[in-house]
């Protein structure tokens, strides 16, 4: 079937990643995938979690919220903050990062990621997961920068996609509409050697069968691969 905006089926929609958007944060980026634009920021504290104080190890953790006029229609911001689904994503994007951070080099720090949902049409949290990894990076190089490090304490990139079954036909990168209509709908979070850090899959009407789930993995596997060339282009440009 003909997807709603001509792409085809194994293509993501237009992506843009700007880093260094705000000036006061140690990093950020201001990703568009389509039409969903999510800012994400990163601020960097040298302390740590009570739970955590002592160990010597930092950590990474993450906060995600939509503006009010983000959709369609306007969301009181305590309904927002209060929503399941937003401590949902902001748990994903935060062990999303901590997958490929090496905690003990970081040390007694924290990094948070703040994903604001500027407009939403589907996918804000796999664009939150992509544009908090260049945000963070940002803020680490800056660290490498004044001396704090010897190297990035990174040790794999990290994306992530949606994918789903839209009139019985694997798709990537659903926008909202495509997403509504899906009989199944799926994120993929993947690191650049190609490891899965989450999937999260679910069957919206008939049950899917093992060769649908690898061929939803193989179209977010492409999609991701480009998703972190767009990331290498966008941190190559930091400080040009």
């Amino acid at each position: 079937m003909p997807r709603i905006d001509g792409r085809e089926n194994d293509q993501l929609r237009p992506v843009s990643l700007a880093t260094g958007y705000n000036k006061h944060a140690e990093g950020s980026c201001l990703v568009e995938m389509g039409d969903t634009v999510v800012i994400c920021t990163a601020t960097v504290l040298n302390e740590v979690p009570r739970f955590m104080a002592g160990s010597q190890r930092g950590w990474v953790t993450a906060e995600y919220g939509m503006l009010p006029r983000a959709g369609h229609e306007r969301t009181s911001r305590g309904r927002i903050q209060s929503s399941g689904r937003t401590y949902e994503i902001q748990r994903l994007v935060g062990r999303s990062l901590r997958a490929v951070v090496d905690l003990d080099a970081l040390g007694e720090r924290t990094i948070t990621l703040d994903c604001d949902v500027i407009q939403a049409d589907g996918g804000t949290r796999t664009a939150s997961v992509t544009g908090a990894y260049v945000a963070m990076m940002e803020a680490m190089e800056r660290m490498r920068a004044q001396g704090i490090f010897n190297k990035v304490p990174v040790f794999d990139a990290l994306a992530a996609v949606s994918v789903g079954v839209v009139g019985g036909e694997c798709m990537l990168d659903l926008c909202y509409q495509e997403d509504s209509m899906a009989s199944v709908d799926m994120n993929v979070v993947m690191t650049g050697s190609g490891k899965l850090v989450e999937v999260q899959g679910t069957a919206e009407g008939m049950p899917f069968t093992r060769q649908r789930l690898d061929e939803l993995l193989d179209l977010a596997s492409g999609g991701v691969r480009e998703l972190l060339a767009a990331q290498q282009k966008a941190l190559s440009e930091i400080g040009q």
